[in-house]
């Protein structure tokens, strides 16, 4: 079972933050990805836009994309930076997410094994009303469920954290979301 969320805050070396890659990234995850379902701004491709930094000079990076009509759109995060990656996140309490939402939207944990469709566990990630919040995403099994529109999943979740390819954003409604940070515990990507 995963540890605790006042572990995961003990444990300051198992998050991403800092040490940037050479190529644009949010908290080392290069690839945020427009997959070209449903109607999206950017439509395909790369969702990194430079932003300037809210602390200190320069540019950092946040990951952009408008989800456009009543239809189901989806923003994919490849853990490992390249799609054949995958990372057993079994021992990780969980994740934070930096962001603002419009509307409300849903996370994915898409494992290998069974990376199409939507039948996918999912958490809510509810609307911001366009403020940047920070909040914790627990890796325990009872945080995650299915949404009966995109159907259940087949397999268990014990078995997709340990296979977790990406994080997949996905919603049925309009809005604008800004991707600022993503921290998992325990977990530190690779730059390509």
């Amino acid at each position: 079972m995963a540890p605790g969320l006042a572990q995961a805050r003990r444990e300051d070396g198992g998050y991403s933050r800092g040490g940037e890659c050479r190529t644009p990234s949010v908290d080392r995850f290069q690839q945020w990805l427009a997959s070209g379902e449903g109607a999206t701004v950017p439509a395909t491709g790369s969702l990194l836009t430079p932003v300037r930094r809210e602390h200190g000079q320069g540019v950092e990076y946040a990951a952009k994309v408008s989800f456009l009509n009543a239809e189901w759109h989806v923003a994919v995060v490849w853990l490992g930076n390249r799609f054949e990656a995958q990372a057993d996140l079994s021992r990780s309490a969980g994740f934070w997410l930096t962001y603002s939402a419009t509307s409300d939207l849903y996370v994915q944990l898409r494992p290998a094994s069974h990376w199409s469709g939507g039948d996918k566990w999912l958490a809510p990630v509810p609307a911001t009303g366009g403020r940047t919040v920070t909040r914790f995403y627990s890796f325990e099994p009872e945080a995650w469920t299915a949404l009966p529109e995109l159907g259940t999943p087949a397999y268990s979740f014990d078995s997709a954290i340990r296979e977790a390819r990406g994080l997949v954003f996905v919603g049925k409604t309009a809005n604008d979301v800004e991707f600022r940070g993503l921290r998992v515990h325990g977990y530190r990507p690779p730059c390509l």
